[in-house]
């Protein structure tokens, strides 16, 4: 057994270090937010906010693609995006169809020129 958990303490470290405090924080966040009206000004704020730093780090990747990225041709990341966002739009906005699509076209080119 003690080879198949491997060092417990690493283990317990990582429960008390991650997922205590991460956990009093969505409870939290449960409790404030089960109240707060989801049409308000405020959350629709927080929203757009939200979205406009996803799609400011989004570009970034692409235009000044980091590490093993930066090998894949231009055209490729833009249109494994395009492929992905065409997706998504199509499966009536399903994140997770867009970026297994994105994924699969990147993979795919990658594959194709080698």
């Amino acid at each position: 057994m003690n080879a198949f958990i491997g060092d417990w303490h690493a283990l317990l470290i990582l429960l008390i270090a991650g997922v205590i405090p991460n956990q009093i924080w969505r409870m939290l966040g449960l409790m404030v937010g089960g109240e707060i009206d989801e049409g308000s000004e405020l959350l629709v704020w927080v929203r757009a906010v939200a979205t406009a730093i996803l799609a400011g780090v989004i570009a970034q990747i692409l235009v000044q693609p980091p590490g093993a990225l930066a090998s894949v041709p231009g055209w490729l990341r833009y249109g494994a995006v395009a492929a992905g966002f065409v997706v998504f739009l199509v499966t009536r906005r399903s994140t997770l169809a867009g970026v297994v699509c994105g994924e699969f076209v990147m993979l795919a080119g990658k594959w194709w020129i080698g």
